[in-house]
């Protein structure tokens, strides 16, 4: 794991090392709120999401996006460095990274803003996103901002979105000010760089899919943070995962869940991840009527219903499995 850099000043003037006959030093202003963007082979979306985080209503100066790098093979790494030779505050930190906590990880040491904003290398961001996140956190200390990330399938479904606010949906009543740790999702979040280092940053062991989000929100909501919904810092998240896939990634979720619980023997933990008897005794059910579940499977193109009901039984079957494995 890398090791934390030296703390800096907040927004503090550093001096660069100049010539003995110099008569005065050049300063410049350390970035307030660093962006954390993980990838690996996603320069297809990366492409469209760099341009959108350039354009913030910030100074250039105030911010800085640090796009940790899975050594992608797909063109990121040239794609960044022509970026940052007119770019200099977006920073490539490529390495061996086994899951998107390292890289996260891996962005958090290196940042040197006070805050950090967690984003993906799919989603796309509005020009004050990261304003309205700075805006609570000059505010108050012991929080922090999730923000509204809405989900678009393609790039014509994000213009139409961005431009159509009441057609974007919402997780959340647009009044609600603060949620549990259930809704910290790191597509759209930001905290403390002190505060995350205080609590252990993300925790490395989770390689697979889901959850590593969700149990730093647990871990930080313990060590007394609020978290705040500011339900005005609009990101869009661009994906349409096939139903097949998604059934894939929802078995890697119930395999995290486990390891979650593991980690923190919580009836919490149980009641909000679905790891219940109710959800296991329903899944045993569909595992012996075959027929039924195939029924809802393939009404799961047309019907939301049939569709979550299928990916829940993949859910708990990734639950089930980890369980029968040893601790």
């Amino acid at each position: 794991m890398a090791h934390s850099r030296p703390s800096l000043p907040h927004r503090s003037l550093l001096r660069t090392k100049s010539s003995p006959n110099a008569k005065m030093t050049t300063l410049r202003q350390a970035p307030e709120i660093s962006v954390v963007v993980p990838t690996y082979n996603r320069f297809d979306t990366l492409a469209h999401v760099i341009p959108t985080l350039l354009a913030q209503d910030l100074p250039a100066s105030e911010f800085e996006v640090l796009v940790c790098d899975s050594n992608s093979t797909d063109g990121t790494a040239e794609y960044l460095a022509r970026v940052h030779a007119e770019h200099p505050n977006i920073r490539h930190l490529p390495g061996s990274y086994t899951g998107r906590a390292m890289a996260r990880n891996a962005g958090i040491d290196a940042a040197q803003g006070d805050v950090v904003l967690f984003n993906d290398s799919d989603i796309l961001a509005s020009p004050d996103l990261l304003s309205r996140h700075l805006g609570h956190h000059r505010e108050q200390k012991n929080i922090a901002v999730v923000g509204l990330e809405v989900q678009v399938k393609d790039l014509e479904d994000y213009a139409y979105k961005r431009d159509h606010p009441q057609d974007r949906g919402s997780l959340h009543k647009p009044t609600r000010k603060t949620l549990p740790w259930l809704y910290f999702l790191t597509g759209n979040a930001s905290v403390r760089r002190d505060d995350l280092l205080r609590v252990g940053k993300f925790d490395e062991d989770f390689t697979g899919y889901g959850h590593e989000d969700l149990e730093l929100g647990y871990r930080l909501e313990r060590a007394g943070i609020t978290i705040l919904y500011e339900p005005n810092a609009v990101n869009y998240h661009c994906q349409d995962v096939p139903h097949d896939d998604q059934k894939e990634k929802m078995k890697l979720a119930g395999r995290s869940t486990v390891r979650f619980y593991r980690k923190h023997p919580d009836f919490a933990v149980q009641l909000n991840l679905g790891m219940t008897p109710v959800s296991l005794g329903l899944h045993s059910m569909l595992t012996n009527v075959p027929a039924l579940l195939g029924f809802f499977d393939a009404r799961a193109a047309k019907s939301k219903f049939a569709r979550d009901l299928v990916q829940q039984y993949y859910y708990v079957s990734g639950i089930k499995a980890a369980l029968k494995e040893p601790t």
